[in-house]
């Protein structure tokens, strides 16, 4: 009896363990990465000077809501190697002020800027479709 207990115990972690490593959510954001950079004023501020186009993310290490969204960013990204948009991840935990600024209710909050002029605000989305779609409206460098 044992031993029946010990192999479905270990069943169960191997099970676990698969689904941990093989949930989306948990998949490399390579591509993701090369967009990517920390929040900074100065950064913001030159990329409004510049006309760029920033995609601000509102994120907290600790939200689930923020993993699918970066799963959906790299894989637009992955899709539009081109892509001009720079993203700025601000930390909702320890950025109040810019959190405040963007007018962002929650964590999970994206914000697409050119230059000085807001093109886009979700909050919560995590529908590639959707995305997608109102990110390659102003990316001139969509596939």
């Amino acid at each position: 009896m044992k031993t029946l207990i010990t192999v479905v115990i270990a069943a169960v972690v191997l099970l676990a363990a698969a689904l941990f490593i093989f949930n989306p959510a948990n998949a490399s954001n390579e591509h993701l990465e090369k967009h990517k950079h920390a929040f900074t004023a100065e950064l913001y501020q030159q990329a409004k000077a510049e006309n760029r186009l920033v995609l601000i993310d509102v994120y907290a290490p600790w939200c689930p809501t923020c993993r699918r969204q970066h799963g959906v960013l790299n894989d637009y990204f992955a899709a539009n190697p081109n892509s001009d948009i720079q993203v700025l991840q601000v930390d909702f935990d320890s950025q109040k002020d810019w959190v405040t600024h963007f007018k962002a209710p929650r964590q999970s909050t994206l914000a697409l800027y050119r230059g000085y002029e807001q093109l886009w605000f979700s909050v919560a989305q995590t529908k590639q479709k959707t995305i997608f779609a109102e990110l390659q409206k102003h990316d001139t460098g969509a596939n």
